[in-house]
């Protein structure tokens, strides 16, 4: 990280010519019918606090956890700043999940009611049509992943000429799910007069502020984790896993973070091995660091270490002593220290230079003792979170691969697609096969493991941030490839 990404995010705490909250009976009349709908008796925090900002037009990054009432906090004032006589979109709202998409879809649809406002979701697994007749029909307001809105644009189903507000909700999931690549060729397609953005996001971690660089006019901050926590925090949580199927719980619980990188702490050499084995057969970017590891092979994992290209180290507390890994997203304890003061300084590794961080820890047993101690001796506030179950991970893989294989098939051209349609029969068979359901899978577990285990895309740093408002890539990037400049000028 630059030292002005340091000094940016160190004055990240509460915008500058704050405005005040806004009340229940302060809102427009529009918002308050709208409220009313949903039968809400008050505003809270996120939407008092962040309702004055939008409704100003101010760029806004905001720091607000899942449940926090985040969506209304965009949404209502999304409805006051709508012209409903434009039959276009004029605001659109980024997501991670389908999920997220259809819940998002379902609290406008209740917030406007009858008052005209016409929405659509927009996401992939399902068939084009209904969302292309809506799209088609003037939606006013869009709520999709990048991948599927990327798709409508390239199709000329969607158009942003008329956009007024762009909304990245769950960014840092965003960026986790691997919808980076799509979030800067759908920046193509934005109007290149300003236009107000707003980001929401649980953490912001480097990759997640280097994004608001990249997208947003100068955002000021609102940060509402956990009382007004400060960005610069580090996360605890922690997991009671069954102690043996500990590792397989790790597996999952990396799938659901997908960390850009980690150091996994354990107590032991024979542990440290354990656990790199593990996640290199289950296809992780992962290496070993021990304290009685040969000092060529030694050299090597902390050459990958230095240069930030290993994703996950797994290290004794004696072997990782003196480390410094930079941007280290995620600190992961596969069991607690043995010594109480050595959590302090395996959580000091995640969260540095002003950054947000994650710090985990997997409890078995008596474990959950050990970790209460930790926890009550440092004053720290540990939330336990549900371990996730495999229909989680399948979920959320099942996404992801999804968005990948999208974003894969944009990028053919004509002779590839030609090409390909001479599998299309034997696809279909094979679906329809339940014994041959397997060769399939076999393939997508395959193409999931080269793309997404590997070490994690980042925002890149641009050489200078934009001084004006959201600009389109093509207004920036000279070398965007011609096609889709004349298809913008169209």
């Amino acid at each position: 990280m630059s030292q002005s990404d340091v000094i940016e995010i160190e004055k990240m705490d509460e915008p500058a010519n704050a405005l005040p909250e806004m009340t229940l009976e302060a809102l427009p009349e529009k918002m308050r019918a709208a409220i009313a709908r949903a039968g809400w008796a008050t505003l809270t925090p996120v939407q008092a606090r962040t309702i004055p900002y939008i409704l100003a037009k101010r760029d806004l990054m905001i720091q607000s956890r899942t449940g926090s009432g985040k969506t209304g906090a965009f949404i209502l004032p999304i409805l006051e700043r709508i012209d409903l006589r434009r039959a276009a979109c004029q605001a659109l709202v980024l997501v991670p999940t389908r999920e997220l998409a259809r819940q998002v879809t379902q609290d406008a649809e209740t917030l406007c009611g009858d008052m005209g406002l016409r929405t659509v979701a927009v996401y992939g697994g399902v068939g084009y049509g209904p969302q292309i007749e809506a799209l088609r029909g003037g939606a006013h307001l869009v709520i999709g992943t990048p991948g599927r809105v990327l798709d409508h644009l390239l199709k000329r189903t969607l158009s942003l000429d008329k956009l007024e507000i762009l909304v990245f909700d769950e960014a840092d999931r965003m960026l986790s799910m691997g919808f980076y690549p799509d979030m800067k060729q759908v920046q193509r397609y934005l109007p290149a007069r300003p236009i107000n953005g707003y980001m929401f996001s649980a953490t912001f971690p480097p990759h997640v502020l280097r994004l608001a660089r990249e997208f947003l006019r100068q955002p000021e901050v609102l940060s509402l984790s956990r009382d007004h926590v400060h960005v610069t925090d580090t996360d605890h949580v922690y997991y009671t896993a069954p102690g043996m199927d500990k590792d397989r719980s790790l597996i999952r619980i990396i799938e659901i973070e997908n960390p850009a990188s980690a150091i996994i702490f354990c107590n032991t050499k024979v542990k440290v091995h354990y656990v790199t084995v593990v996640l290199q057969r289950f296809g992780y970017d992962a290496d070993e660091l021990s304290a009685d590891l040969a000092q060529n092979d030694r050299d090597k994992v902390l050459g990958r270490v230095r240069q930030g290209t290993l994703r996950f180290l797994v290290a004794t507390d004696v072997a990782a002593r003196g480390l410094d890994i930079p941007e280290l997203s995620h600190v992961i304890q596969y069991e607690p220290p043995e010594e109480l003061e050595a959590y302090i300084h395996r959580a000091g590794r995640t969260g540095r230079a002003g950054a947000s961080g994650r710090a985990i820890s997997l409890v078995a047993g008596v474990e959950k003792f050990e970790l209460d101690r930790i926890a009550k001796r440092y004053n720290i506030d540990l939330q336990e979170l549900p371990l996730p179950a495999d229909a989680d991970v399948e979920a959320v893989v099942s996404q992801r691969v999804t968005a990948l294989l999208e974003a894969r098939l944009r990028e053919r051209d004509k002779l590839q697609t030609e090409r390909s349609e001479r599998f299309v029969s034997l696809a279909r068979a094979l679906a329809e096969q339940e014994d041959e359901s397997a060769l399939i899978a076999m393939l997508l577990d395959d193409y999931y493991q080269q793309t997404l285990h590997a070490p994690l895309l980042p925002p890149s740093t641009p050489a200078s941030a934009p001084a004006s408002a959201l600009e389109p890539a093509a207004k920036k990037e000279a070398g965007a490839p011609r096609n889709r400049q004349r298809r913008r000028r169209r």
